[in-house]
């Protein structure tokens, strides 16, 4: 098998999977029997690049114990007729559709989408809230939160696809309008942004002390651009700062989308993938920080599938989070790679595989 050695950079924050090269790495399963929820992921068809339901059931098949996942905003399949407001109903609609289709038996044992967190245009201020409602409607039972994007940069380099998104957005008054939204609908809050914004998802956390936040992807840890050959300085701010937001009860960190190319490494320009030694490695540091911070009951890994297939494969990835993960207890095994993700979306998984996950 011959691999590509050019890969495309996706909007200029990760690399486009190439499946012949991520072949050519294949690793014994650590720690196979191991309860996995994996509460990040998407699905999508568009721009040429497909990853639907098919695709992540085969990576799931790579042999880890996924017994189900959390659907996350990608800003895929929107509706093109109606009110504008009400357009990323058509997400919810397909992720709850995808739902139905895994709930079959016929896609694999895991629970695909067994959460749903879609988009709502939070700048709507109050008339958020009936897009939410629609949003609760559609997902029949699974939706739980939104994601807003937040990541912005005066960098274009580092922001790409986001360069023109508001700045200070989780400041802006009338976000905040919508926002207030969340909590009493008993909905969720994930927050992707980059690691100088995370001072202010710290001010939202504590202007909002009842909504619960998810802090996606570390906090966005950036190594590129502006950001380019200063790790250890920008590693020292962006631990400040995640020291600080975990001081926020209401507010838990999702471990991973490292392997995006913002954070500045360059497995996925090698002519071989990392090894799940290699990535760990690269990733301890940021995911110990982490955990050491909020506590394994307020942290769960994440694939980030597909954004973090393009350095590495599915069946290394989750061997590299067992890896950083090998010197702690059970429970706080089954808190980081199951427990944490069921509680806070609020999985109905089987009673029987729940009381597992939750330890």
């Amino acid at each position: 098998m011959v691999a590509s050695t050019s890969p495309s950079i996706r909007s200029g924050l990760y690399a486009d999977p190439r499946p012949d090269w991520l072949a050519l790495r294949k690793e014994e399963v650590l720690d196979p029997a191991r309860l996995i929820v994996d509460p990040h992921h998407h699905l999508w068809d568009r721009g040429g690049q497909r990853y639907l339901l098919d695709d992540i059931t085969s990576d799931i098949a790579s042999g880890h114990n996924v017994i189900a996942t959390v659907y996350v905003e990608a800003r895929s399949m929107y509706r093109v007729r109606g009110p504008e407001a009400l357009r990323p109903v058509g997400e919810v609609e397909f992720a709850n559709g995808v739902a139905a289709m895994s709930a079959s038996g016929g896609y694999g044992p895991a629970a695909v989408c067994a959460g749903i967190v879609g988009h709502v245009d939070l700048l709507l201020g109050e008339a958020a809230r009936p897009v939410l409602e629609a949003e609760i409607s559609a997902g029949q039972g699974r939706f739980r939160g939104i994601r807003h994007s937040a990541a912005w940069d005066s960098d274009p380099n580092v922001a790409h696809m986001y360069a023109t998104r508001p700045k200070g957005l989780l400041l802006d008054s009338t976000f905040r309008k919508g926002f207030s939204h969340l909590a009493p609908l008993g909905l969720s809050f994930d927050a992707w942004l980059f690691h100088p914004q995370i001072g202010e998802l710290t001010d939202l956390a504590r202007a909002f002390p009842d909504t619960r936040i998810v802090l996606d992807h570390c906090g966005g840890p950036a190594g590129t651009g502006q950001y380019a050959n200063r790790r250890q300085e920008i590693f020292t701010r962006w631990k400040t700062s995640i020291r600080e937001i975990a001081k926020c009860p209401n507010v838990v960190v999702k471990l991973g989308g490292l392997a995006m190319c913002l954070l500045g490494y360059d497995f996925h320009e090698r002519p071989m993938p990392p090894t799940s030694e290699e990535l760990a490695a690269a990733w301890r540091p940021y995911i110990e920080t982490c955990i050491d911070a909020f506590g394994p009951h307020r942290a769960m890994f994440e694939s980030n599938f597909p954004p973090d297939k393009g350095q590495c494969s599915y069946q290394v990835i989750f061997n590299a989070f067992k890896r950083i993960a090998a010197s702690m207890t059970e429970a706080e095994k089954n808190a980081l790679f199951s427990g944490t993700a069921t509680n806070v979306y609020r999985l109905k998984l089987d009673r029987y595989q729940e009381d597992l996950a939750t330890g």
